[in-house]
C-alpha cells in the first residue's frame, strides 16, 4: 500500500518544492518539457512566441507569479516529498485564454495540467489533484470547473490535461469539442 497523499496549495512558501519537483522527478521521462514551469498557460501567445522562450524565462516568470500570489495549482507529496502537481486556476489568471472569450470567465477555474512523477503514476495521485483543485477553486469562488482532456492520447507524458476517464469519474461532463482533439468537460462546484 502506497504512502497517504497530502496535497498543499501553492504559495511562496512552497516554491522551493515546486522548483525542486519540476528540475528532479517531474519530467523524468520527459525532459524536453521541463522548461515549461507551467508557464504555457499563463502567457498570451498573441504576445509572446513560446518556441522561444528559455527554460531560465520559464523559471523566472514561475517564481515572480508564485510570489505574487498569481499562479495557482496544488501539489501533492508522499512521504515529505512533492510527488505531483497540478495547475488549476480562475481562468482571468490564463492569459493564454485572452482571445477565446467565454461568457461564464469571471467564475470559471481551468484544471490545465498534471504531472505525476514516474513512480507515483497509477496510485490515485491525479486523483487526489483533481478532488482538491475542485475544492480549492470552489473556495476561491469559482462556480465551475473545465478541463479539456484529449482522449484519444496514450502515453503517460502526452496525456498531462488528465484521462477523460478519471473527469467523467469525478462527475465532469462533456460541454463541447475542443481543439487539437481535446474535449472541454465541466463540473459545477456550487
Amino acid at each position: 500500500m502506497s504512502p497517504p497523499i497530502e496535497i498543499h496549495p501553492l504559495g511562496p512558501e512552497r516554491l522551493a518544492d515546486f522548483l525542486a519537483f519540476f528540475e528532479g522527478p517531474a519530467f523524468a521521462d520527459n525532459p524536453r518539457w521541463r522548461s515549461c514551469y507551467c508557464q504555457f498557460l499563463y502567457v498570451d501567445h498573441d504576445r509572446v512566441h513560446w518556441p522561444s522562450r528559455s527554460g531560465d524565462e520559464n523559471r523566472a516568470a514561475a517564481c515572480t507569479r508564485i510570489g505574487a500570489g498569481t499562479m495557482r495549482g496544488l501539489l501533492a507529496y508522499r512521504d515529505g516529498r512533492v510527488v505531483g502537481w497540478c495547475n488549476a486556476a480562475p481562468r482571468t489568471l490564463l492569459d493564454a485564454f485572452a482571445d477565446e472569450p467565454d461568457p461564464d470567465a469571471e467564475r470559471l477555474g481551468q484544471i490545465t495540467c498534471f504531472v505525476v512523477a514516474p513512480a507515483h503514476r497509477r496510485t490515485g495521485v491525479a486523483t487526489a489533484l483533481l478532488d482538491a483543485a475542485c475544492a480549492d477553486l470552489r473556495r476561491q469562488g469559482m462556480t465551475l470547473a473545465e478541463a479539456a482532456p484529449k482522449p484519444d492520447i496514450a502515453g503517460d507524458a502526452e496525456n498531462h490535461y488528465g484521462p477523460m476517464s478519471m473527469f467523467l469519474a469525478a462527475g465532469f461532463s462533456v460541454h463541447r469539442q475542443g481543439e487539437h482533439g481535446s474535449v472541454l468537460v465541466r463540473k459545477s462546484l456550487a
